[in-house]
């Protein structure tokens, strides 16, 4: 609790603590606020019976804003995808402006940032239309229409709101990232889905009373989480170490260099970041078939993919590819061997036993692609295989893993700036040896 107490004794830590929350906050109020003409009722009952579905997955992503057809139901989805889209176009250098603008460094990097936005607004109109018109159509178990009056006004209402909606969210997370703690949008998505824990929790218990859980059942299933936790955790901090040794050379009248380090690589890079591009681009499929809800394509994919159920076989096969594409993705983007190679060269450096240059880059870039394939297989592995499991404990949809790993790994990079923050003030950091090792990502900018 002291180490706690440190955070509040910083002026500046507790001005940047106290904004974070505080929008965090406004976030959590706007999603409790639902849009006009919904029969809230009917679709209450109808996220009720698809918890354990897609569309459940969906609602956990949302914060719950989902099922209330909240004003920011869309919240950080087309933010993401746009983020998604650009990261793809600069990793095919398909766009020569684009090119330039990742060469341009800090200025570039802002440019950059501005057609994601113009971007988010883009996919946040169609994405708004798209499920204004799936759910138009949609009725309640009872029968009754979700939506009261499906009209082209109702259309261009929702349109218009939501998409102001994901830009209000969109400058939150960006107010958080410039002016609070952690990254803005990560943290936004990791409120979204706590904001559920204690539903979920309520559920277990309840589960457990009218005994339709059994109570090792749950402690099994209480068990099972604290075990991915600790997976999550160990895979998440771990790194290799290559070492880096630098020749002694004279500059002016003084020698320098003569001193080993090493490269810090780490096992996996792209964390959590992985998981929520995959997460947001499986959702393209109930985009498609809500907005041609009687088309042929709408038909198959609804075949396809099981109804969109957690767990269905194509769901996850397809769920864990993506998790490993864009591990692969995210690396080659934030790790370039050559740059590595040439930076350590011009400053006397190199790796024993391997020649300075192309040599070195070489070494690095399998030493990269390595640890990507373990730690792909692991998160995907981790996100995929216990759904199955949670099966046999029929526990609510907010213990699958694909929660927890953001979870913690959201968890793990705040807690990481809050234990800088409080070193380079002097203070003790949160574990009596070693320190919390965050990835400082920024999901906007991978």
């Amino acid at each position: 609790m002291e180490k706690i107490l440190n955070l509040f004794k910083i002026p500046d830590l507790r001005k940047r603590l106290v904004f974070t929350l505080g929008l965090l906050a406004v976030y959590r109020i706007g999603a409790a606020v639902p849009l006009p003409g919904i029969n809230t009722e009917a679709l209450r009952v109808l996220f009720e019976q698809h918890r354990g579905s897609f569309l459940g997955f969906l609602d956990i992503f949302s914060g719950g804003a989902l099922s209330r057809f909240s004003i920011l139901t869309l919240g950080t989805i087309p933010y993401i995808n746009a983020s998604i889209i650009l990261s793809l176009l600069q990793g095919a250098h398909v766009i020569p402006y684009l090119d330039r603008l990742a060469r341009e460094g800090e200025s570039g990097r802002k440019k950059i940032q501005q057609v994601t936005r113009y971007m988010a607004v883009f996919l946040a109109i169609f994405q708004s239309f798209a499920i204004a018109v799936g759910f138009s159509g949609t009725q309640g178990p009872g029968g009754a229409s979700i939506v009261m009056d499906a009209s082209t006004g109702f259309y261009m209402m929702t349109a218009l709101t939501w998409t102001a909606g994901a830009i209000f969210v969109m400058w939150l997370g960006e107010q958080i990232t410039e002016f609070g703690i952690g990254n803005g949008i990560s943290l936004i998505i990791f409120t979204g889905i706590i904001a559920r824990l204690p539903a979920a929790i309520t559920d277990i218990f309840r589960l457990v009373r009218v005994e339709e859980l059994s109570l090792i059942a749950a402690l099994l299933l209480a068990g099972l989480v604290l075990v991915v936790c600790g997976l999550v955790v160990w895979v998440e901090t771990a790194q290799r170490q290559i070492p880096v040794q630098y020749a002694k050379r004279m500059v002016g009248r003084k020698m320098t260099g003569g001193v080993s380090t090493y490269l810090p690589i780490k096992l996996d890079p792209s964390g959590v970041i992985a998981v929520i591009f995959a997460s947001a681009v499986i959702q393209a499929p109930l985009f498609i078939s809500q907005l041609f809800p009687a088309s042929a394509v709408s038909g198959f994919l609804q075949r396809s993919f099981g109804g969109f159920n957690q767990g269905a076989s194509l769901f996850s096969l397809i769920y864990a590819g993506l998790i490993i594409f864009f591990c692969y993705f995210y690396n080659s983007i934030a790790i370039n061997p050559n740059d590595l190679a040439e930076n350590m060269k011009k400053w006397g450096g190199f790796i024993p036993g391997i020649r300075p240059g192309r040599s070195t880059a070489e070494h690095i870039e399998w030493v990269v692609e390595h640890l990507t394939l373990f730690g792909a297989l692991f998160v995907a592995s981790i996100a995929v295989l216990p759904d199955y499991l949670r099966q046999y404990f029929s526990a609510p949809f907010f213990f699958g893993s694909t929660s927890l790993l953001i979870v913690v790994g959201v968890a793990l990079d705040t807690i990481g700036q809050l234990e800088a923050h409080l070193l380079m003030r002097h203070y003790e950091g949160f574990m009596k040896k070693g320190h919390v090792k965050g990835r400082w990502f920024n999901v906007g900018q991978a």
